[in-house]
């Protein structure tokens, strides 16, 4: 089991960066490949970057690439997403998750139903 608290969320103007945390309990963290997604008002919930056990593989949708970076330390437990540039569009909730692929699996997921966990969000506003 895996409990997740999502931390760095606030009201930036466009073009700044802002870093999101989220911390995980349990001592099996490195047996999850880490997610975060994101719900703008009004619309559904959205991949936006993942990365595997280890780091070494990352996935990010066409619109964050080159802006966003995602990762982990495994020896802390947390996973985090840096955002560059960001534009009014960014504007959502975002949520940490993490689907449990088992012990140094390389297997990393885009799809939302593939996480087992979620944390409460944080929101992130940018004002233009």
């Amino acid at each position: 089991q895996v409990h997740l608290v999502e931390s760095g969320g606030g009201l930036v103007q466009a073009g700044a960066s802002l870093r999101l945390s989220c911390a995980a309990s349990g001592r099996t963290f490195s047996q999850y490949a880490m997610g975060w997604f994101r719900q703008a008002p009004g619309k559904e919930r959205e991949f936006v970057a993942a990365t595997s056990w280890g780091g070494g593989r990352t996935y990010y949708t066409d619109s964050v690439k080159g802006r966003f970076t995602i990762s982990r330390d495994n020896a802390k437990n947390t996973v985090s997403l840096q955002m560059n540039n960001l534009k009014p569009e960014d504007t959502a909730v975002y949520y940490c998750a993490a689907d449990f692929v088992g012990s140094q699996s390389a297997a990393v997921s885009t799809r939302e139903y593939e996480y087992d966990h979620w944390g409460q969000g944080t929101q992130v506003t940018v004002s233009s």
